[in-house]
């Protein structure tokens, strides 16, 4: 057991973080020594840290998706390792998204992918009034048993604490029947909530749509967070650190609980386009840095594979199609002619093309919406915007490679995609 003076947290950065300063200060501010530590340092060194703290920013720029890259990194793998010995594990923002996306959170068996964070959704009255990327002050209600959970033991139940947010994919989403069993388990830690404590799940009071008014998630023992406002940008938020230190003096004591859902496995589709739609396939004209972080991510996996990736965008008009597609083009706003292209299908052989959809289509909204109030562009029924991704193999059959690189979820999380096979 450690003590109030030797308690190291490993503060957690990958390239793109940015709050690792006001994360030091919090770790400070609550008596313990916080203790940086980068994507490329040598994993094996974080057994000898107490805690770990994996800060907000944009790991890797949101490349595929907020936080999937670093979710694959070898240091998340330690980190699992060390969380099994219940050490504490937070996740503020981006590394709630990194956790997540890592499994860890909510906490099945072999790193199951459960929950997802996508894009904000802001609903007042059943209407979409706001979508994307929104910062703000928010009420969290602590939710939970405060013995429950290694970021909750300083407070009280139903206490509540006013900290900023700042994301575009913040909103949990995840089957119903999970989410009772998180509610039964105590892992749905902090609501969203208003100044006398009540959750009305609509905007102002849910700031991002989260189902459930969830702001932060723990994993099934209650040693591991997933935590989208950032409590250490203000000493309101002090309580949630001096809670992890608590935890680590008083032993680690978990309290585990068995999550019993069923998690289907994905079923790829085909797919095609309605016959009433236009389908632009854009591809870059300059390098495409997206396209090559997730083919690094999985040659590091193992996967000897080239990869290349194309906006795709499903256009129904009624009117003159020509003309309104014209205008679209000229708009700029599908796509920028100065770096991109309207390409063709790859159809080449040994090469297959997967098509990620989100359920809920935000970019496809709000391309829509600006194409017909800025643009005044008539016409225009429905925009929907996916992701090509074309992926061929240096060695190994083709088939059984995409199988696997599917099961690792760095193309789509299925809470939050529908994915397609399309050659």
């Amino acid at each position: 057991m450690s003590t109030h003076s030797n308690i190291k947290i490993g503060i957690i950065q990958f390239p793109g973080s940015n709050t690792e300063r006001e994360t030091f200060m919090a770790c400070t501010r609550a008596g313990m020594e916080p203790v940086e530590f980068l994507w490329n340092n040598d994993p094996v060194e974080l057994s000898e840290l107490d805690g770990y703290i994996i800060v907000g920013g944009f790991s890797y720029e949101d490349r595929s998706r907020a936080g999937v890259i670093a979710a694959l990194d070898p240091i998340m793998k330690q980190i699992s390792i060390e969380s099994e010995k219940n050490k504490p594990v937070l996740g503020i923002c981006n590394g709630a998204q990194i956790l997540v996306e890592s499994g860890l959170v909510p906490g099945f068996k072999n790193n199951q992918i459960g929950i997802a964070l996508t894009d904000n959704k802001r609903v007042k009255d059943g209407q979409v009034v706001g979508v994307g990327y929104y910062n703000t002050w928010a009420n969290l209600k602590v939710n939970a048993d405060p013995n429950r959970c290694a970021f909750t033991r300083s407070l009280e139940k139903d206490q509540i604490i006013k900290i900023p947010l700042a994301h575009g994919e913040g909103r949990f989403t995840m089957p119903e029947s999970l989410l009772d069993n998180l509610i039964v388990n105590d892992q749905a830690v902090y609501l969203y909530c208003d100044n006398d404590g009540n959750t009305p799940n609509e905007f102002p009071i849910n700031p991002n749509g989260s189902l459930y008014n969830l702001a932060a998630v723990c994993n099934n023992r209650g040693n591991i967070m997933a935590m989208m406002p950032h409590p250490e940008r203000t000493e309101n938020g002090d309580q949630i650190f001096s809670s992890m230190k608590e935890f680590i003096q008083m032993g680690n004591p978990i309290t585990d609980h068995d999550l019993a859902h069923n998690q289907e496995s994905y079923r790829l589709k085909s797919y095609s386009a309605d016959e009433s739609c236009t389908e632009w396939l854009v591809n870059m004209i300059i390098t495409d840095n997206e396209a090559i972080s997730v083919q690094n991510a999985l040659i590091q996996l193992g996967y000897d594979v080239v990869l290349t990736r194309q906006t795709h965008w499903e256009i129904e008009t009624a009117g003159e199609k020509e003309n309104i597609l014209e205008k679209i083009e000229a708009s700029g706003e599908l796509y920028n002619s100065n770096k991109e292209f309207i390409g063709e299908r790859e159809t080449s052989d040994g090469t297959v093309s997967i098509l990620v959809h989100q359920k809920e289509d935000m970019h496809g909204r709000l391309k829509q919406e600006s194409l017909t109030d800025r643009f005044q562009i008539d016409g225009l029924v429905k925009i929907k915007r996916g992701v090509v991704w074309n992926l061929s193999a240096k060695r190994g059959n083709i088939d059984t490679i995409i199988n696997e690189i599917l099961e690792t979820n760095i193309l789509f999380n299925p809470l939050s995609h529908e994915c397609y096979r399309i050659n």
